[in-house]
């Protein structure tokens, strides 16, 4: 394996004013060493990634990093700026910049390499000796390890900011505080090829020696693309514990990219407190459960260790035992800190829809086959199980009939369902499907459905944080909770909210079944924008899942079948125009970019709208505006034609099962040409320049065809 950073991948003036332009010189680096094969799809991961969190941390350091499929080997590019760069730090701009490269299937051992060095930059000497290094060969010695940080150097540079601390300890004993853990403060360290191994195994730190009821934490650590916060968060947190003048033992599992290895359950049942320190979900959270908890940000556990541990102490001390961790909901584990009730809401209801798409599409072309086999009365015939001639055609368009009718008779029962498991976990699962199921019983469709999945939710939630006695709580999620939660759902469906609701979804099928002329065009219109608006994302499953609930009953309305033909001819649009503009006019998009296009012909007609997000993430201001454009006009078209389909996905694999065809084929045509025109003449108006040009370096790559979902 080639060393993970050499002197031609470090900038000691590197000359950038924002963090793009620091990341795109970083990589033209690490392009020429061909580390990075594709230099603009590797900066639309970076982008990604930091569009999911800042990356900078507090002492003046940025650290972007990704795993990319652009990234030949790991790698590690180091930036010193002239003047600071802000990468969202609270206590100001960067002045050491450390851009991260990871392969997209690095294995346990590259991983460990960029964990290791993540360790160490939480020790403030490792970094004041990166900012006094003298040339390129030095600084990548330091970072490798095979030079130990000049001490003396680092103490004056520290020191430059503020007035010494009268009562700090001597130099020597701070050294040995602060140095990393196994490291020898005196002198250079041992020869280390590789950094230090498995810095995701559990690791223990105590304050001297400890009494013998010292206070215990474990803590977890995690991040987004688990490579670099996930292992400062640990240090810091593993120093701070060594630095605490109480009696702290601290363990630490950091759960990266290269895997984690769990704490021992001894080590966990004996622990006064846990600290979670995460911006995805704790895996396997169920072990830390019934212990006082501090649960926050990663960043919080690199800015404000000592912080956290003296409120994991504070809360064990006041006796704060939850029944669960506070926030256990599959789809709230990644939630940020600070997210709002709104916030939390829309996901919680993506949560169901994610889960009932698939019996959307299921279940709506297994349908629309048997449609397209036995004529429309074939939804009368009698029961396969009764009647069924292997060698009839109308027997076999019964069967698919059938066998498609129930699968979208879960459609809402999976919607309630998975919106109460998105708050709740697994004990919303049964006061869901059995809200859905009332719903359907009383004819409240889609919405009902929505209701029923956030009162199951919310029932379960207010149960759960209800004190019960010990020898209890080990029936409660098998037969309290459901009991309980059931019983009051299914009532309050019955007699209180299902009604009104029914009568709600009446009458918007009612208004369906009469949109006619400009109404039905600027519904169509609406739809088409929302559609295309962030290409497979909240805004589209919203129009997507309005679409496919008015024709998830048994006998829809015209109103309801030409509301999904619009939605589906929509959202056909963004990845259509991008490869039409592709191939118009191939010089104005990368080589990457022109490979996607390729792709994008399929992906459209499929009807998959994700296939247009390589081109929004690499130009959004440009890609979106036009793609939005003509799924509106689409949209609008379709509705105006009259247009209507009975299944809910397909693309032009289920034209033959659409009302006028050729009319609705044309609306496709006009949105494509139009989101196509309006790509090429932004992408024209603007400038040329680097970022649009294909460098010499990507056309000199293989050539990577994406699917783009």
């Amino acid at each position: 394996m080639s060393q993970l950073i050499t002197a031609e991948l470090v900038d000691l003036d590197l000359s950038a004013a924002t963090k793009s332009d620091a990341a795109r010189s970083l990589a033209e680096r690490m392009v020429s060493l061909g580390r990075v094969t594709d230099l603009d799809g590797f900066l639309a991961d970076v982008a990604a990634r930091e569009a999911q969190m800042p990356t900078g941390l507090d002492g003046g350091i940025g650290i972007p990093h990704c795993r990319s499929t652009h990234v030949s080997e790991p790698t590690l590019a180091f930036g010193r700026p002239p003047e600071p760069i802000d990468f969202g730090a609270p206590d100001g701009p960067a002045d050491l910049v450390f851009l991260i490269a990871a392969p997209d299937g690095a294995d346990s051992e590259h991983l460990t390499i960029l964990s290791s060095l993540a360790r160490r930059l939480a020790d403030p000497e490792f970094t004041a000796a990166l900012r006094s290094a003298a040339d390129p060969e030095q600084a990548s010695a330091l970072i490798r390890g095979d030079s130990a940080p000049d001490t003396r150097a680092a103490d004056e540079q520290l020191q430059e900011p503020s007035e010494p601390d009268p009562g700090a300890a001597p130099s020597g004993q701070e050294a040995q505080q602060t140095a990393p853990q196994g490291a020898d403060p005196a002198g250079p360290e041992p020869e280390r090829p590789e950094l230090p191994e498995q810095p995701q195994e559990p690791r223990t730190t105590g304050a001297g020696a400890a009494p013998s009821e010292p206070f215990r934490i474990v803590a977890v650590t995690s991040c987004p693309t688990g490579i670099a916060h996930t292992y400062m968060a640990a240090e810091s947190l593993e120093r701070a514990a060594a630095e605490d003048a109480a009696d702290t033992v601290l363990t630490v599992e950091t759960q990266g990219s290269a895997g984690f290895q769990r704490v021992d359950p001894a080590v966990i049942a004996a622990a006064d407190a846990v600290i979670f320190a995460h911006d995805v979900e704790v895996r396997e959270r169920e072990r830390f459960a019934g212990k006082p908890t501090v649960d926050v940000g990663v960043k919080a556990a690199i800015n404000r260790p000592a912080e956290l541990l003296r409120e994991a102490r504070d809360r064990a001390e006041r006796g704060e035992h939850p029944p669960r961790p506070a926030a256990s909901a599959p789809m709230d584990a990644g939630a940020a800190q600070g997210d709002g009730f709104g916030t939390r809401l829309r996901t919680w209801l993506m949560t169901g829809v994610s889960y009932m798409v698939p019996f959307v599409a299921a279940g709506g072309l297994l349908i629309a086959l048997s449609f397209a086999l036995g004529g429309y009365e074939i939804a009368g015939a009698k029961s396969v199980a009764d009647h069924f001639v292997w060698t009839e055609v109308h027997s076999w368009a019964a069967l698919l009939n059938q066998i498609g009718g129930l699968a979208f008779g879960f459609l809402v029962p999976v919607l309630a369902g998975y919106i109460a498991y998105g708050m709740a976990d697994r004990p919303g699962l049964v006061p869901g499907f059995v809200g859905g199921a009332v719903a359907v019983q009383i004819e409240a469709g889609f919405l009902g459905g929505l209701v029923a999945g956030l009162l199951a939710g919310a029932l379960v939630m207010a149960v759960q944080r209800v004190g019960v006695p010990a020898v209890l709580r080990g029936i409660m999620p098998v037969v309290v909770i459901p009991l309980l939660s059931s019983a009051l759902v299914g009532a309050l469906m019955f007699v209180v909210v299902g009604k009104p609701i029914a009568t709600a979804q009446q009458a918007m099928t009612d208004w369906l079944g009469g949109l006619t002329g400009t109404n039905a065009v600027l519904l169509g219109l609406l739809i088409g924008l929302m559609m295309c608006f962030d290409l497979g994302g909240p805004v589209n499953k919203v129009a997507y899942t309005f679409a496919t609930g008015g024709i998830a009953s048994a006998d829809p309305g015209n109103g309801s079948l030409m509301v999904m033909a619009a939605a589906m001819a929509a959202g056909m649009v963004p990845p259509l125009g991008m490869a039409l503009a592709t191939t118009v006019r191939g010089s104005l998009f990368t080589r990457t970019e022109r490979e996607n296009g390729k792709a994008a012909w399929v992906l459209g007609a499929s009807f998959i709208s994700e296939g247009a997000i390589p081109f929004a993430a690499a130009d959004p201001l440009r890609v979106i505006p036009a793609s939005m454009a003509g799924g509106a006009v689409t949209g609008a078209l379709s509705m105006g034609f009259g247009s209507t389909l009975r299944a809910p996905h397909g693309g032009i694999f289920v034209v033959p099962l659409i009302g006028s065809p050729l009319l609705y084929l044309v609306a496709i045509a006009a949105g494509t040409l139009v989101t196509a025109g309006a790509t090429l003449l932004l992408k024209g108006a603007r400038k040329q320049s680097p970022e649009v040009r294909s460098s010499p370096a990507q056309d000199s790559a293989e050539p990577r065809a994406t699917a783009g979902v």
